[in-house]
């Protein structure tokens, strides 16, 4: 079998464990058994010793033995009915239930499984994000717009961004665990007919499909579907993933950039090598992979939208093909990603120097309109003095493209028609903190917000990655 590349190079063994054949096939029989304790409960006749003997061959799987009987019955589920009523030496198992009540449970106890995983990853990437963002709250850092140096903020308030965005998305992923809905045993159209023959009352359907509910974890159980679960909740799980990625995305692009400017590094290790060719270079290659899952997890997204709205009457397995590869890879790709994100963080450095020089290059830019209200304050009309800034600044511009050194401050301080001299505008440039504004409040209030929220996860919070190529 060619092995799935995402699983196995990118994924931990925990979300690998949940999505591979032998944990849905675990998870199938775990559901057969209560829903048969349910029914031996609700009054149905089970064979003496035959719980038993299921659960004494849960973990018994046999791939050969299913692949066989499944070439035989083109059916998957009908496959693994035999296999495992061959193993435990009973047939008490699928009773009043069509293939749809187990696969559709089984499939969304992964996704919330699946969930639960990925909000253990956000929060420990907070909690590390956190500590550079504290580390760097007041590293004051030239910002850019479009790419170009505008204003003074803080490295930290600029990873802080980043942060606020993962903030945002973890409660949309909250609210997605808190309100996933299971479909239930509902048989082949949604009516749960087979099995109110079975067990004789509305009320001991009821029971029993609180029973499984309470067995899968989920509190909330559809009442109105069909054979199928509406594929917009699948959509729904897929893009809370993509947008969860969107925050690492942004600054894994932005690690990059500042890279290529050696303003910052995602860490270089012993033995790593940057180029096969070029012995100097240290990329930004997990950055580079972050941003590769994105465009995965995009993907995915659009794949999603192709099942919602397409649901002919109450089902069909037209969507089988794309949610066997929908839902499996999404989780892989959103757990690599973060598990590369929490690597970068922790290797993330920031090298002072460079920082300190781009900022003394281009200060005396960032401070003009610090400059310009002063010169009105002195006298100057506005218009004019923004004039007289605006024709030194680009020819300083234009000067420093042509190798020489920033020279705005002589310029406008011999300038008669502008109101400062140099010594007033070199005072206006000698405190750069001056001109961040909120930066390292806002970088310090985002560090408050997470500290709650490691208080309150500790565990998750303290997860880190094992090795990843």
């Amino acid at each position: 079998m060619i092995p799935n590349v995402l699983a196995n190079r990118y994924a931990s063994a925990q979300m690998q464990a949940i999505w591979s054949p032998e944990g849905k096939i675990r998870a199938e029989r775990q559901l057969w058994i209560a829903v048969l304790k349910a029914q031996q409960a609700l009054g149905v006749s089970v064979k003496p010793g035959a719980i038993e003997a299921y659960e004494a061959h849960v973990d018994d799987i046999d791939l050969d033995d299913i692949a066989t009987r499944e070439a035989i019955t083109k059916h998957d589920v009908k496959a693994r009915i035999e296999s495992y009523n061959a193993a435990a030496g009973f047939e008490e198992i699928h009773k009043g239930m069509t293939s749809r009540d187990l696969t559709e449970n089984v499939e969304q106890l992964q996704v919330k499984q699946s969930l639960d995983v990925i909000r253990t990853r956000v929060i420990a990437a907070l909690a590390v994000l956190a500590d550079q963002v504290a580390q760097h709250a007041d590293t004051v850092l030239a910002a850019r717009s479009h790419n170009v140096p505008a204003q003074p903020t803080t490295v930290g308030k600029r990873l802080a961004n980043t942060g606020e965005e993962i903030l945002y998305a973890l409660n949309r992923l909250d609210d997605l665990i808190a309100r996933y809905p299971l479909r239930g045993i509902k048989g082949p159209v949604g009516t749960q007919a087979d099995m109110l023959t079975l067990l004789g009352s509305p009320e001991k359907v009821s029971e029993l499909e609180h029973r499984v509910a309470e067995h899968l974890g989920v509190s909330t159980v559809l009442t109105n579907t069909g054979q199928v679960y509406p594929r917009s909740i699948d959509f729904d799980v897929v893009a809370a993933m993509h947008q969860l990625a969107s925050g690492p995305a942004n600054f894994a692009r932005t690690i990059r950039l500042m890279a290529g400017q050696e303003l910052a590094t995602e860490g270089f290790l012993p033995g790593q090598v940057g180029s096969s060719a070029m012995p100097h270079k240290m990329n930004a290659r997990s950055c580079e992979r972050i941003n590769g899952f994105h465009s995965i997890l995009a993907g995915y997204v659009t794949m999603a939208t192709h099942i919602t709205g397409d649901q002919w009457n109450e089902g069909d397995v037209s969507c089988s093909v794309v949610r066997r590869v929908v839902l499996p890879d999404t989780f892989f790709a959103i757990d690599g990603l973060m598990a590369t994100f929490l690597i970068v963080l922790g290797g993330l450095g920031f090298f002072d120097g460079m920082i300190a020089a781009e900022l003394n290059r281009t200060l005396p830019f960032l401070a003009t309109t610090t400059m310009l209200m002063q010169a009105v304050q002195q006298g100057a009309g506005r218009e004019q003095a923004h004039e007289v800034i605006k024709t030194h600044a680009v020819a300083a511009a234009l000067a420093m493209r042509e190798g020489e050194p920033n020279n705005l401050v002589t310029r406008l301080g011999q300038d008669p028609a502008f109101p400062l001299d140099e010594a007033q505008i070199e005072a206006i440039l000698a405190n750069p903190s001056a001109f961040t504004g909120q930066a390292s409040a806002q970088a310090q209030a985002f560090v408050t917000e997470v500290a709650t929220l490691t208080a309150a996860n500790p565990e998750a919070a303290a997860w880190r990655p094992g090795a990843i190529l």
